[in-house]
C-alpha cells in the first residue's frame, strides 16, 4: 500500500516514544560536579572497567585514530587486526547466559548452525566533542519532562538526563543521543524469508536534524526535531515514489508529518498521521517505530528504568559496512553472516516499555539495551500480545570520523515466528553513495516541492 510506504519513511529518522507522567528532580549541584570527573564521564557513565572485561574508559580518540587514511568514507577502524577472544554458540551459551539478552538466547537456539557471537576485546576509546559535554552538563541542571511526558525542555544536541531517574527520562535519552546532524546515502534492504528467498529494496535516503548542528542547536521545545527524505529506487514497481516530512520535538500538540509524491498520479499529497505499529514494506518484518530499535508514539507505553547490566552487544562494527564486502557474503539464510559481526562486553542501561491499558500495538512489551557511554540503543527484544518473545532487533554502529560520533550501519530485524529477517541501511555496494555525514542540507530539500522534483 502507498500509505504504508509513507509510514515506513518516518521510521527512518528515529523517533520519539514516551512514557507515563513521572516527575523527577533536576540533578543536584553535587551530581553535576561529578560529570567528566575522576569517576564519571561527561555522559554520566562509569569510567572504570570491570573484572569480567568491560574496558576502562579512555576517550583518547576524537575524529581520528592511528591508521586512519581519509576524512570521510569507510575506514576499518583502530581494532581491525584483533581476533575474537571466544565465540558464543548454542552449545556453550549456558556459560555466558547471565550476559546475554533473551533475544540473543532465542537466536542461538533457533539457528544453532547459523547464528553465533564472536566476542572481541572491549574498548571505550572514543570521546565526544567538548560542546556536547558542555550541553550535557547544562541539561543536567535545566532539562525536565514537560507536557505530561510528551516533551522535554533543555538544549538539543546531547542527552537531556545524564542522571536518568525513571523510565521517562531514560527513554528520552535513547530518543536524543548525540549523533550526526545530517546523513545521506543510498541504502539497500534485504528481506530474507524462511525458504531462503530474498526481496530487495533500495532508497535514496537523507535526514537533517538541526538540533544536533553545533551552529544551530537550540531548545528541545523548538518545533522540528528532524526532517527526512526517502526516494524509492527498488523494487521497480515503486521506483519514483518519494516521501518527505518532519518529526516534531514535542508530541503534546504535534505529530510526524509526511508528504508523498506518487508517480502514478504525478502529484504530491499529504499522508495521514504517521504512527506506531504499521508494517514497513516490502516484507512487514518491522514496524515504523522499530527504527533505531525504538521510534514510537509517546502515549503507547509505560516506561521503566530497570537498571544497568553487563551485556555482550554489537559494538565497533566497522567491518559489516566495508565496501569490499558483497551482499552475497553478508546476507545468508536465517541471519547475516556472523563472521562480519563484532560483539563486545559493555555496561548497558535496560529500559522496558509496557503497553498501556486501552492502547493498541502489536508489541505488548519492549526491552531496550542502551550503551552507558552514549545512551544509543544497540539492541531490542520485543514481545507479542501473549507475552512471548517475538522479534529481535539490533543496529551495527561504527564510529564516524566525519561526524565524530557513532553512526548507524547495517540494521537487523529478526522475526522468530516467521523465521525471517530484514537487513537494512546497507551501503556496501553503493560506491560514491556510501554514507556522507554532517554535510550541509537545508529544510527546502525536504519539502513537498523536493518530493515532486525527486519523483520525476
Amino acid at each position: 500500500m502507498r500509505l504504508n510506504k509513507a509510514l515506513a519513511v518516518c521510521a527512518l529518522i528515529g523517533g520519539f516514544g514516551l512514557p507515563i507522567h513521572q516527575a523527577a528532580a533536576k540533578a543536584t549541584a553535587e551530581e553535576i560536579a561529578k560529570l567528566d570527573g575522576d569517576n564519571l564521564t561527561c555522559m554520566g557513565a562509569e569510567r572504570a572497567g570491570s573484572p569480567d572485561g568491560v574496558a576502562e574508559y579512555t576517550g583518547k580518540y576524537l575524529g581520528k585514530w592511528p591508521g586512519m587514511t581519509k576524512p570521510y568514507g569507510y575506514e576499518p577502524g583502530p581494532y581491525a587486526a584483533e581476533k575474537p577472544l571466544f565465540t558464543i554458540t548454542a552449545q556453550n551459551m549456558a556459560q555466558y547466559e547471565d550476559k546475554l539478552t533473551e533475544g540473543q538466547k532465542a537466536l542461538l537456539k533457533a539457528y544453532p548452525d547459523s547464528y553465533k557471537m564472536n566476542v572481541y576485546p572491549s574498548h571505550r576509546d572514543f570521546r565526544f566533542q567538548d560542546w556536547v559535554c558542555d550541553t550535557v552538563k547544562k541539561n543536567a541542571a535545566e532539562a525536565e519532562l514537560v507536557h505530561d511526558g510528551l516533551g522535554i525542555s533543555g538544549t538539543s544536541g546531547a542527552i537531556p538526563f545524564p542522571f536518568a531517574k525513571n523510565g521517562s527520562e531514560a527513554i528520552w535519552n535513547i530518543i536524543n543521543p548525540h549523533r550526526a546532524w545530517t546523513e545521506q546515502a543510498v541504502c539497500d534492504i534485504a528481506d530474507v524469508y524462511a525458504n531462503g528467498s530474498i526481496a530487495w529494496g533500495r532508497n535514496k535516503f537523507m535526514t537533517l536534524n538541526p538540533g544536533n548542528d553545533p551552529k544551530k542547536r537550540a531548545s528541545f521545545q523548538d518545533k522540528i526535531n528532524a526532517y527526512f527524505y526517502t526516494g524509492y529506487l527498488l523494487p521497480e514497481r515503486d521506483k519514483g515514489f518519494v516521501a518527505v516530512g518532519y518529526q516534531p520535538n514535542d508530541f503534546s500538540n504535534d505529530a510526524t508529518q509526511s508528504w508523498q509524491y506518487q508517480p502514478g498520479i504525478r502529484r504530491v499529497r499529504q499522508a495521514p498521521e504517521v504512527c506506531c505499529d504499521y508494517p514497513v514494506p516490502p516484507a512487514g518484518l518491522r514496524t515504523v517505530d522499530d527504527d533505531y530499535v525504538f521510534n514510537g508514539s509517546p502515549e503507547r507505553y509505560t516506561w521503566k528504568l530497570v537498571g544497568k547490566k553487563e551485556i555482550y552487544v554489537p559494538y565497533h562494527n566497522f567491518k559489516i559496512n566495508d565496501p569490499s564486502l558483497k551482499y552475497d557474503q553478508i546476507i545468508k539464510p536465517n541471519t547475516i553472516n556472523p563472521e562480519y559481526e563484532r560483539y563486545e562486553l559493555h555496561r548497558v542501561w535496560i529500559v522496558e516499555g509496557y503497553l498501556k491499558d486501552g492502547m493498541r500495538h502489536i508489541y505488548s512489551k519492549r526491552r531496550l539495551y542502551a550503551d552507558e557511554d552514549s545512551w544509543i540503543a544497540l539492541w531490542a527484544d520485543n514481545y507479542d500480545g501473549r507475552g512471548q518473545l517475538w522479534r529481535v532487533a539490533f543496529v551495527n554502529y561504527f564510529y564516524s570520523q566525519e561526524s565524530m560520533a557513532f553512526h548507524r550501519g547495517t540494521s537487523v530485524y529478526h522475526d522468530l515466528t516467521a523465521k525471517a529477517y530484514e537487513a537494512g541501511y546497507m551501503v556496501n555496494e553503493r560506491g560514491k553513495d556510501w554514507w556522507r555525514i554532517n554535510q550541509p542540507l537545508t529544510p527546502a530539500q525536504f519539502s513537498p516541492e523536493a518530493a515532486a522534483r525527486g519523483g520525476h
